[in-house]
């Protein structure tokens, strides 16, 4: 990448089983994991791909990651949440990936 091209305005976020998320930078940017991965800065690949694998995720997990980081992009300022639909048997596996994304912080 172009040192003086600026960092695209997506990213792209793949499962361990193949499914590739666009997401908008700056919601993905909610993870420290995801932002540290993608800082200009990091010799990471990531960073210069624009392009993150979890390879312990799957994609119906990642695609409801990559729901809250859209739900959380989207009601960061506001005051009346909604509550996000989360399906009960997928409550451990996105426990575990918001722990390791640090989600939790």
């Amino acid at each position: 990448m172009d040192d003086l091209a600026p960092p695209s305005k997506y990213v792209t976020l793949v499962s361990g089983d193949g499914f590739e998320f666009v997401v908008l930078r700056e919601a993905a940017m909610v993870s420290p994991i995801i932002k540290g991965m993608l800082d200009p800065r990091s010799q990471f690949v990531e960073a210069q791909h624009a392009r993150c694998v979890f390879q312990e995720m799957s994609g119906t997990v990642l695609d409801k990651v990559v729901e809250y980081f859209h739900y959380w992009y989207r009601y960061k300022d506001s005051e009346d949440v909604p509550d996000m639909d989360i399906p009960v048997e997928l409550c451990l596996e996105l426990l575990a990936a918001a722990d390791y994304l640090g989600l939790d912080q």
